[in-house]
């Protein structure tokens, strides 16, 4: 997995340990994880640790779309499974190396576009937003700017800031306040994970902005389930984090059956979250 202080991972861990427990007689569980979304050098070691342990198949949530794919291939040369969930894997990298690697995950950018769509139901043509971005080098999070961008496009709305956080919660509180002294008229916030958006609202409130601005995220973490509720989050996206690495286990068992069979991408849910949906 990528950070392990991003509940979303946690959850995502949880749902896993819960799935082996239940298919004890099927396979051996071995999950683990980095500190923070930028500690791409650590999670090439796990990825080589694996190899070596001699596993039979990897689950991967790369933190970066591109660095992973060596490693990766190395893991699938000692003719391990390796799945690819969470953060798809960069195409041309992987036309590149002449390697296929599932995908097991949801569509981001519509995600994405739906928590817009949300957020710009409640604003008016020409109204300014702001978009924090995830890491740069990680697929899901330039999905998600892209699926943000859709929905502003379709309403008319003017991004007057477009900047990444990191997926960092902190790094939000610093942009936004940042954000909310250069544009004060700002009317929304969109936020590429919750751990942004939990950060973005106490800038909001920091600043005496706590009602004035929209905020929306994308995880559906439980830290973030409240503030929807009291309106402090508009929208979020539940692309269900226990479930996702279940799926990913799913198929990887499945490639490990019939090693012949030609592996596909595989889309999961993701759906809206708003205060109407949390009741």
């Amino acid at each position: 997995m990528k950070s392990l202080a991003n509940e979303f991972f946690k959850t995502m861990e949880d749902g896993a340990r819960k799935h082996q427990v239940a298919h004890a007689n099927q396979y051996e569980l071995v999950a683990t994880g980095i500190k923070d979304e930028q500690d791409v050098a650590r999670q090439i070691e796990l990825v080589e640790q694996m190899i070596a342990r001699g596993v039979q198949a990897i689950v991967l949530a790369p933190a970066d779309s591109r660095a992973l794919v060596a490693v990766a291939q190395r893991a699938i040369d000692a003719g391990i499974v390796v799945v690819n969930i969470d953060n798809r894997f960069d195409a041309a990298v992987l036309a590149e190396r002449r390697i296929a690697i599932p995908f097991v995950g949801p569509d981001n950018r519509k995600g994405a576009r739906m928590v817009g769509q949300a957020v710009a139901q409640r604003l008016s043509r020409g109204d300014p937003i702001a978009i924090l971005e995830g890491a740069p080098n990680a697929f899901n999070g330039i999905q998600r700017k892209l699926g943000f961008e859709d929905a502003a496009a379709t309403a008319g709305l003017q991004i007057v800031r477009a900047q990444t956080a990191h997926w960092e919660a902190q790094r939000a509180n610093q942009v936004v306040s940042a954000l909310v002294s250069e544009h004060p008229e700002v009317k929304a916030v969109l936020c590429a994970n919750d751990s942004m958006a939990l950060g973005a609202v106490a800038a909001l409130k920091a600043a005496g902005r706590g009602k004035g601005v929209l905020v929306g995220g994308f995880d559906n973490i439980s830290a973030v389930q409240q503030l929807v509720r009291d309106g402090q989050i508009l929208a979020t996206a539940d692309q269900h984090g226990d479930q996702l690495a279940v799926y990913g286990i799913e198929y990887a068992l499945q490639m490990l059956h019939d090693r012949k069979a030609r592996p596909v991408d595989r889309e999961t849910p993701v759906d809206l979250i708003t205060a109407d949906t949390l009741r």
